[in-house]
């Protein structure tokens, strides 16, 4: 009962029919892989994103310089020397002792140079109440961090001997341990905690362990793969910790979800009678089919932040794109070899409150919610396409106020961390001392006396401008005629106002004095400038990475359908989807409704990066169930149903899978929006929000509506374009023949 061959083709179907047939083949190819990969990486290691590469501009043009010159700026440390009541100030005894204390302790270390008196730079406020002592730390400034705690305990122990005074280390190195210590755990537990969340809920939804261990053993062994193959890839595009999270983030998704879609459908063909063989082809030919083409899609979404230009978009951008691929191609190839090797033994660990299943009658499991649902949907589609599309817009709505922007470290961290407050404390008294501009100036001769006269001429005006209130230092690389001009902001912590500070600096004090020197390149950096030039680098890449996406998502669509309703009606309904993310996110982080429910109070912005991050991650992740959805119902409809009853089986015997792949993305994307970093808290509730209004109202409500109103129109696909490529490879597949009910208590593959 239920043996009649059933043909079947396609690239996943092949794939599929191979891997069952050479099922040990395949399983040792896989592991293969997996081992080759990594060795390979471990062998040619992991190069990093450089900064200096990071943006294009006045802050690459100064990298480039410096390198080219040989200059290595060592990393800068300031220590704040502050009366916190202001009874105390800089020309008392204490105060005098306190700085004499510090200068002796840091220098004392070893691990530091070049350390001065606050009595020699004059870097004392204005209300004479604070002062600084500044120094570089000796070595490399990319590993400064791991050589800065001998100075903060130095620092720390001057502060003990001195009570009544505010003692606080700030700069690069201190700042990045501070980090480090925080978060670094609080990273790596939400990235492990990732794996028994999604374990967890596979367990209820098949009730079984083996079951549940194949989608999760696909996506650890495909990450594992990816990450070997970033070392070798880094070579050629250097990577970043930010794209390895990103990496696991969107590899533990993908990974389990095709895997999921795979096995449900092959024990659904089990369960409705077809023997294990024929349920195999079949899942290989559907499901597989949707894999192969959710997959490609998505990988055409991640490639589309190469075309940034920005070397952090493009890092997670290709490791995203790869993990996707590897996933993809592990789903198709060895879970089918694994299928077939363990047979009924996939339903072994049974857990013993899932393993009683209410009887069933007809080959599908229907799912009682959801037809609820769709008897109301299809019996009135256009009030549910009117209320759903409705409330996404109102959703959507306050996502037109959205303002982005480089968040201050107030704004990221809150008062979390220690650094926060030295921080305040410093641009408080030195407004944009902790962060200065620097202009990197190069001449021919920078000890010329017109060099000379300009770099004196703009060091007056930047003060007399506004746009510094000083002191303005001036460090000399006669050899290499370069001359580091550090330029502390009117405006400190205050991004918007310390932008318009840095624009007069670029725009006004440097044409009227450097400018006048033929010959004098003068590029300004550091922080602010580096913030200002990511904005505008990555602003002028929106409209690229759009249109790449969507343009090339609906050329996907519409050959792999072969039908240009359903191509355009995915485009609008993910562009819906991304929108209602974004009101959500405008909406908690920078309104601040409900913010406090998700620690978020006092952000007022979004961080710059992450709507176009969304948008690519979104538009590829979200077609995993259009994909998976409108597959069948084509299939249904292929079978001869009417469009209606299409939609109602289509949408009906998806949504177990459907909830339960979105139940382990949103999970695992809630994890991130967990961390105390507000960026990457707006990241996981963006991308969690997303996933699940997509789950619910776009594909539970909106999807039917719409093809419902469409009729066969859904099918529509102009004479002139049926000479595109056919990537259908589908055929329909025979209803299987009726089944007996099964007793209560039966064991039932879910």
């Amino acid at each position: 009962m239920g043996n009649t061959e059933v043909r079947v083709r396609g690239l996943a179907a092949r794939a599929g029919g191979w891997s069952a047939r050479h099922r040990w083949a395949a399983v040792g190819i896989w592991v293969l892989f997996v081992v080759l990969a990594m060795g390979l990486g471990s062998a040619a290691g992991r190069t990093d994103v450089d900064e200096s590469d990071q943006l294009k501009g006045e802050t690459h043009t100064a990298a480039k310089i410096l390198d080219d010159a040989g200059i290595k700026e060592p990393a800068t440390e300031t220590v704040l020397i502050q009366s916190e009541d202001g009874a105390v100030r800089a020309t008392s005894g204490e105060f005098r002792a306190a700085v004499a204390d510090v200068v002796e302790a840091v220098g004392g270390t070893g691990k530091v140079t070049g350390v001065t008196s606050p009595y020699d730079t004059h870097t004392i406020s204005r209300d004479g109440r604070s002062a600084l002592v500044q120094f570089d730390l000796r070595g490399d400034a990319k590993t400064a961090a791991d050589r800065i705690e001998p100075v903060l305990d130095a620092v720390a122990g001057v502060q003990h001997d001195h009570g009544g005074l505010r003692i606080e280390e700030i700069g690069g190195a201190s700042m990045q341990k501070q980090y480090q210590d925080a978060f670094g755990d609080d990273f790596r537990q939400a990235e492990y905690s990732a794996v028994p969340v999604a374990l967890g809920i596979l367990l209820i939804a098949f009730g079984a362990l083996v079951a549940a261990l194949l989608p999760v053993a696909l996506a650890i062994t495909a990450i594992m793969a990816t990450m070997g193959l970033m070392g070798v890839v880094s070579h050629l595009q250097p990577m970043s910790d930010t794209a390895n999270s990103v990496m696991l983030l969107v590899g533990m998704a993908v990974g389990v979800d095709y895997c999921l879609f795979y096995l449900r459908r092959e024990r659904e063909e089990r369960a409705a009678g077809r023997d294990p063989g024929t349920a195999l082809r079949i899942a290989a030919a559907t499901s597989g089919r949707a894999v192969v083409v959710s997959g490609v899609t998505v990988c055409v979404a991640m490639a589309g932040m190469l075309f940034t230009g920005l070397a952090e978009f493009e890092a997670m951008g290709l490791a995203s794109l790869m993990v996707v691929a590897v996933a993809m191609v592990g789903s198709v190839t060895v879970l089918p070899a694994l299928l077939s090797l363990l047979g009924e033994r996939v339903e072994k660990g049974r857990l013993p409150f899932l393993g009683r299943r209410r009887p069933r009658r007809g080959p599908q499991a229907d799912s009682r919610f959801w037809t609820a649902v769709l008897r109301g949907v299809l019996a009135k589609p256009l009030v549910s396409v009117l209320v759903a599309a409705g409330a996404l817009l109102a959703i959507a709505a306050p996502a037109l106020g959205m303002k982005t922007q480089q968040l201050t470290l107030d704004q990221e961290f809150g008062d979390s961390l220690p650094m926060v407050q030295t921080y305040d404390h410093l641009n408080t008294a030195f407004p944009g001392g902790s962060e200065p501009a620097q202009v990197v100036v190069k001449a021919a001769d920078v000890d010329a006396p017109e060099v000379r006269r300009a770099l004196a001429a703009f060091r007056a005006e930047a003060v007399a401008s506004g746009a510094s209130r000083g002191p303005v230092g001036i460090k000399l690389y006669d050899a290499q005629n370069v001359a580091v001009v550090s330029v502390p902001l009117v405006g400190g912590s205050d991004m918007d106002r310390a932008t318009r500070s840095l624009q007069k600096l670029r725009d006004e004090v440097r044409p009227a004095t450097l400018g006048r020197v033929e010959g004098v390149q003068a590029p300004v950096t550091g922080q602010v400038a580096g913030n200002h030039d990511f904005n505008d680098q990555l602003m002028g890449s929106v409209l690229p990475v759009f249109a790449f996406v969507v343009v090339f998502a609906f050329l996907l669509m519409l050959l792999s359908f072969r039908s240009l309703t359903v191509a355009i009606t995915s485009i609008v309904l993910n562009l819906l989807s991304v929108a209602a993310a974004y009101g959500i996110l405008v909406a908690v982080f920078q309104h601040g409704w409900g913010a406090s429910l998700v620690g978020a109070e006092g952000v007022g912005a979004i961080v710059t990066w992450l709507p176009l991050f969304l948008f690519v991650i979104l538009f590829g992740l979200s077609m995993d169930y259009h994909v998976f959805v409108v597959s069948r119902i084509r299939e249904a409809r292929l079978r001869g149903r009417t469009t209606k009853e299409a939609i109602r089986h289509g949408v009906v015997t998806t949504a177990g899978v459907v909830t339960s792949a979105a139940v382990i993305m949103v999970a695992v994307f809630a994890i991130f929006g967990t961390l105390s970093m507000q960026s990457m808290k707006q990241m996981g509730v963006g991308l969690a929000a997303a996933v699940l209004i997509d789950a619910t109202v776009i594909r539970g409500v909106l999807l039917p509506a719409v093809m419902a109103l469409l009729g066969e129109r859904n099918w529509y696909l102009p004479k002139w374009l049926h000479r595109l490529p056919d990537l259908t490879h589908d055929e329909a597949v025979p209803e299987p023949a009726a089944r007996p009910v099964r007793e209560e208590g039966e064991r039932l593959p879910v």
